[in-house]
């Protein structure tokens, strides 16, 4: 693998770093030269690429293309668990869905990952329905998107091993909610599974196509975009709340400047975030 030293100039890094930014959003800081090299080392081997520059040269030749997909794909973190902070799932069967038994539910978790969080989301919603029969008679979707494609193959398959399946999921849930495949593997049951659409999207395009939704989970994503960027994701996904829905938020970020779009409700303990009329 190359080193940052060998492969990685002051002047490559600048143009990957722009490069970067303008394909998915990801903005990385000054001092990433050895992140960088390390993600893409493999990549860079694989093409002969001695100089950044020259991976940058190539994925601005080639435009929209397979290299450009490994590369994002590649730079993308995938850090994730379930049930990650706890709060947002207990809000979101205590106080949201106890407001949402008559309409269709319809839900978006973007950055989905691997997985966990869409599938927490069904999970929640099953415990819901569980203690209050008969309601959700509309029927219940969740679209889970991710800008990753081979996060996004592996999502759909609901299968992780038991290294995944005991990072926030207890005994209890997984007995209940995942089949046996092996000694080493889990897979989420068909009923939770069924109603998770999967699908690729890169939050710096348009994603209104998706529709309309009561809830929206955008967590631990936002931090990795310019303040700009953050601000036109925010407004772009307050438009794709119906009125009076949800917005959910990682535990480092906040809304910052769109008080007139969305007010904080206070759940204690935890905050989600109310879109306003504008």
């Amino acid at each position: 693998m190359l080193s940052s030293t060998n492969a990685i100039t002051p002047n490559g890094y600048i143009r990957f770093r722009d490069y970067l930014q303008k394909a998915c959003g990801i903005s990385l800081s000054d001092n990433k030269q050895y992140l960088v090299a390390s993600r893409l080392g493999k990549v860079l081997e694989r093409e002969n690429f001695s100089k950044i520059e020259q991976l940058v040269d190539a994925l601005e030749r080639l435009g929209s293309s397979k290299l450009k997909e490994e590369v994002i794909n590649a730079m993308t973190t995938n850090e994730t668990l379930w049930f990650r902070d706890t709060h947002p799932f207990t809000i979101l069967k205590n106080n949201i869905l106890p407001e949402m038994t008559a309409a269709p539910l319809k839900i978006w978790s973007a950055a989905s990952s691997t997985g966990q969080e869409p599938y927490s989301i069904s999970m929640v919603i099953e415990e819901f329905k569980s203690t209050r029969p008969g309601v959700l008679k509309a029927g219940e979707k969740i679209v889970a998107t991710d800008i990753c494609t081979n996060i996004l193959q592996h999502a759909k398959q609901g299968e992780y091993d038991s290294l995944a399946i005991a990072r926030g999921l207890g005994a209890d849930l997984q007995k209940r909610y995942f089949d046996k495949v092996n000694d080493l593997t889990w897979k989420i049951k068909p009923h939770l599974s069924s109603r998770v659409d999967f699908r690729y999207l890169n939050l710096i395009d348009s994603f209104a196509m998706l529709g309309k939704f009561d809830v929206i989970f955008c967590r631990n994503v936002l931090i990795y975009f310019t303040v700009d960027l953050k601000l036109d994701i925010l407004k772009r996904m307050h438009a794709s709340l119906k009125p009076g829905g949800y917005l959910f938020l990682g535990g480092s970020e906040a809304l910052s400047g769109l008080s007139d779009h969305f007010e904080i409700v206070q759940c204690h303990p935890g905050i989600v975030y109310k879109s306003k009329a504008v």
